[in-house]
């Protein structure tokens, strides 16, 4: 979190930035944005072979606010993650909707009982002391002592339309705070997926970070002025970001450490997603997880499912405590099913995923290749990365 000051310290402190930031903004227009696309097919980002990991920090820009009437398509509000789970954090059960039919409260989806944003008006997530951003959230990146960040990239997306309509040459704009330090505002520096449905106006961008994040190293990193609407709709809105970092680190194990990204959408009775990682030389017996950034995946709409295979070997499915094997897509952030150290941490982020899952069941008999598989759900949702590691022989 960005530390707060006095009054006086404040206003300085926002007028200097006010200034830096118009000057930013000033440059930024002059020069020519990343042109957007509606579809962006995966391909690998980074690969290498070292000693070392992969670590990631992420979290939402957007939570509910009041209720509104639930769509038939959302499904009865769930019962809660059972007391001392992952899923529930160890925290007493939450009340049931009393009135049937009405949306489940949004302290109790916030909680992590069953919700969609499409069942409220839809609110902005702001928790800098900073009054120029309309939105800001943090998270923890933790790597181990002695690392050194071999690559670092932010990615970030939300829907532009819900009760407002967001101007899209916004979206390739971003502030980011490293841990004690001050906003930088950081552009994309590829292509943008942008698309537009009759009922939703997503897009995820995304930018290379490695110099800020090697300087900076592990800590609270804070995430602001994502192009996200507020307000409600009938397909909601939603936004988040996600930053995935490589690292070296001598005690570690010889590793592969890949990151793909694109940004594709599945549709209910649609196709799957296939993503084949290859040149992986995984041997018998490896240890390994997987990474997933995804959009507009609801709690509880279910069907949505998400496998791997290594080499020839059958498909094994990917769940854990936070994410059942039939609603993977259900608005988490998690590392192998335990909550992240975010502010806020909302278990139900309202159609935003990312999460990561061990992978090391699905290793066991090695394999050159890595085949992900995206299985589509009862409504859409969107892909936008997959980072993977694992045990590698030379």
């Amino acid at each position: 979190m960005r530390k707060s000051m006095n009054r006086t310290g404040r206003g300085a402190v926002c007028a200097a930035v006010s200034l830096a930031l118009s000057a930013a903004l000033s440059s930024a227009v002059a020069a020519p944005a990343p042109r957007e696309t509606s579809q962006i097919p995966f391909q690998e980002r980074y690969h290498v072979t070292q000693h070392g990991g992969i670590a990631r920090a992420a979290n939402s820009s957007v939570t509910c606010g009041a209720e509104v009437a639930r769509p038939a398509a959302a499904g009865p509000a769930a019962a809660p993650p059972a007391a001392g789970s992952p899923a529930a954090g160890g925290q007493p059960a939450v009340a049931a909707p009393a009135v049937a039919g009405a949306a489940t409260p949004c302290a109790s989806a916030q909680q992590g009982y069953n919700g969609a944003n499409g069942q409220y008006r839809m609110a902005y997530i702001d928790t800098d002391t900073d009054p120029n951003t309309y939105n800001s959230s943090s998270a923890d990146l933790r790597m181990p002592a002695g690392s050194r960040v071999s690559y670092a990239r932010l990615y970030w997306g939300g829907n532009l339309r819900a009760g407002e309509q967001k101007p899209a040459k916004d979206n390739g704009r971003v502030l980011i705070a490293e841990p004690g330090g001050m906003y930088k505002q950081v552009l994309a520096d590829t292509v943008t997926g942008h698309r537009t449905t009759p009922t939703t106006d997503g897009f995820q961008a995304s930018a290379d970070v490695t110099k800020l994040v090697r300087a900076s190293g592990p800590g609270a990193y804070t995430v602001a002025q994502i192009n996200v609407a507020s307000g409600q709709s009938t397909a909601g809105t939603w936004g988040g970001w996600t930053l995935v970092v490589a690292y070296q680190n001598p005690t570690e194990p010889l590793r592969k450490l890949a990151l793909w990204d694109g940004f594709q959408q599945l549709d209910p009775n649609g196709p799957p997603l296939a993503v084949k990682l290859r040149r992986m030389r995984i041997p018998a017996q490896a240890s390994g997880l997987a990474g997933v950034v995804a959009y507009n995946g609801d709690r509880g709409t279910g069907n949505d499912s998400l496998s791997v295979a290594a080499g020839r070997n059958q498909p094994q499915l990917l769940t854990d405590a936070a994410n059942p094997a039939n609603d993977v897509m259900n608005s988490t952030i998690t590392d192998f099913g335990q909550e992240t150290f975010r502010q806020p941490a909302y278990r139900n982020t309202l159609g935003f995923d990312s999460d990561v899952f061990d992978i090391t069941p699905a290793l066991r008999s090695g394999g050159n290749r890595l085949s992900f598989r995206f299985g589509p759900g009862n409504a859409e949702y969107l892909v936008g990365a997959l980072f993977v590691q694992a045990d590698s022989r030379r």
